[in-house]
């Protein structure tokens, strides 16, 4: 019932406002702009992603020349649905920015109509205020180049938010002629990253945020592109070596929350469990082993960069299921792209965003897949790793200034939760951009600094078995923004979300398939305790 619920408008007249009378309104739209931003604004019909009819305006603002003597602009799409629901969505895009995507409101467990823009959202989007250079003009560094250029260091970072957010609105209000009565944000990866950046720098702009796998300390966590290519520099690991590292650990931990289903929930026991240096072969006649040098190599990625002294300098991460998955390999061992000379992804764009957006200053490393790789080989943590720290006159904000969220004493987030905002983040265990670890700190961290309350306002849930974003042999469908639309709206706190198998996975194990689970609000877990397997009604949430 509740659900259902959500489709009722919560202003009834706009039921009954014409399609007529809405293309009327969106073609006068352009003549409101503001002063220095340049608007168009089209009719549009359902086409597939958005299942209802919305005016589409496109635009862009703040043009300049940069100190790289390049030119760039904001550029932004709005999506504005024929039966508004009062509600507006800032979608914030993964990656290095640099493209406008559809502005539909979407995220990593969502079926297309359970997407913002389906729920009566009107919802914007932009490019951070940079383009990304073609490939056949810059090289494979183009999608990082602007980094070159401070001011749009900064708006990646932060301010294309605070410059987009108010004008979005305006535009809203104009065209519907009604107030916006939710505000809410949407992102995951970097978009994750901006979303918690925004509830410390802009705590009164959104009501709700919903925040995917957060690239939180973003400019520590490329480090790791430089960590893993030097660990896995002359060790080739196979799709065969990653299964049978992977069955090893199911061997070792599958059970462990009450039944062997191919997934891992009880994942903090799972890491006291397992031994992985258990795996290396200590005769030539193994057949069930690897070889030293490759247990060595993943146990080195996996406790994360550190300097000489044995200082971390990132985070250490979980050992969970989903290394075996075609995401974390095409990050971490070896991708599709030819272009690329199938080199993993964290060595070509992971290197490229590491020397030119997050070292002071940039670093010129060369555009192709070679260069940038030597980039990384050659990277020294004792003397190249403080440059994410550095600034100088020409760029003033260091890359962790610009990133993340002001404040050396941990996150406090107390203005956003005085203006009852409201969060749900969510993250694979197998993530293998940002650590689950360091999201699961800096929640730890918020915790200590509210006094144990951090859940009044912020709830994590782990994914067993999902990388960075959907597939992996995951239960990858799930609808997190209902959750948090319930909690904002209706002042309703999340306990569970179901999630199910999505029947198009191939990673997929026979034991997986149909399954459903409840994902329970960190640091409790789903333990099977009684009735069919198969059903997400015979586990409860506890702590392991």
């Amino acid at each position: 019932m509740m659900k259902a619920l959500f489709l009722v408008p919560l202003f009834c007249f706009l039921l009954v406002t014409s399609s007529f009378a809405n293309a009327m309104a969106c073609s006068e739209l352009k003549k409101i702009a503001p002063e220095g931003i340049q608007i168009s604004a089209t009719r549009y019909y359902p086409d597939g992603k958005a299942l209802v009819s919305f005016c589409l305006v496109r635009g862009q603002m703040d043009h300049r020349i940069g100190i790289d003597g390049k030119p760039y602009s904001l550029k932004f799409e709005l999506r504005l649905p024929d039966y508004w629901q009062g509600r507006f969505a800032y979608q914030f895009n993964s990656g290095n920015d640099g493209e406008v995507k559809p502005a539909l409101g979407n995220v990593t467990g969502l079926l297309p109509a359970q997407y913002a823009i389906n729920r009566g959202f009107a919802v914007v989007s932009s490019n951070g205020g940079h383009d990304a250079e073609p490939i056949s003009q810059a090289g494979l560094d183009g999608s990082a180049l602007f980094g070159r250029d401070p001011q749009a260091r900064r708006d990646y970072g932060y301010d294309a938010v605070r410059k987009l957010y108010p004008v979005a609105r305006m535009l809203i209000q104009n065209y519907y002629g009604a107030p916006i009565r939710y505000s809410y944000g949407i992102g995951s990866s970097n978009g994750g990253r901006m979303a918690i950046v925004a509830a410390a720098r802009y705590p009164r702009m959104f009501d709700g945020l919903l925040v995917g796998y957060p690239g939180l300390d973003l400019p520590k966590a490329a480090l790791q592109f430089a960590w893993d290519a030097q660990a896995l520099h002359r060790v080739a690991l196979t799709k065969r070596d990653l299964v049978m590292f992977t069955k090893s650990l199911l061997d070792q931990c599958d059970g462990l929350d009450g039944i062997k289903d191919d997934l891992i929930f009880a994942s903090d026991s799972c890491q006291q469990r397992f031994k992985p240096s258990l795996l290396a072969c200590k005769g030539e006649f193994d057949r069930y082993c690897l070889a030293p040098e490759k247990v060595a190599a993943l146990m080195r990625m996996q406790q994360g960069p550190k300097n000489s002294k044995g200082q971390a300098l990132y985070s250490d991460w979980v050992y969970d299921t989903g290394i075996r998955s075609e995401n974390w390999r095409r990050w971490k061992i070896q991708s599709t792209v030819n272009v690329w000379q199938f080199k993993p992804i964290s060595n070509v764009l992971g290197a490229a965003a590491l020397a030119n957006i997050f070292m002071t200053p940039p670093v010129h490393t060369g555009s192709t897949p070679g260069l940038l790789e030597a980039f990384l080989l050659a990277f020294n943590f004792d003397k190249d790793a403080p440059k994410i720290y550095a600034k100088n006159s020409q760029f003033p904000e260091s890359a962790m200034n610009f990133m993340t969220s002001p404040g050396a004493n941990g996150p406090k987030l107390q203005q956003f939760k005085q203006n009852g905002g409201k969060m749900v983040i969510f993250h694979g265990n197998s993530d293998p951009v940002f650590s689950v670890k360091n999201t699961i700190r800096w929640y730890n961290d918020l915790n200590f600094n509210q006094e144990g309350k951090a859940d009044s306002f912020v709830r994590l849930y782990r994914i067993p078995g999902m990388p960075h974003g959907e597939g992996g042999p995951s239960l990858d469908r799930f609808d997190m923004l209902l959750p948090l639309m319930e909690w904002v709206e209706r002042k309703q706190a999340p306990n569970t979300v179901i999630a199910t198998a999505r029947p198009n996975n191939p990673e997929l194990t026979n034991r997986m398939q149909g399954l459903e689970r409840p994902l329970c609000p960190y640091p409790r877990t789903a333990i099977y305790q009684r009735g069919s397997v198969n059903l997400a009604s015979s586990f409860v949430c506890r702590s392991e």
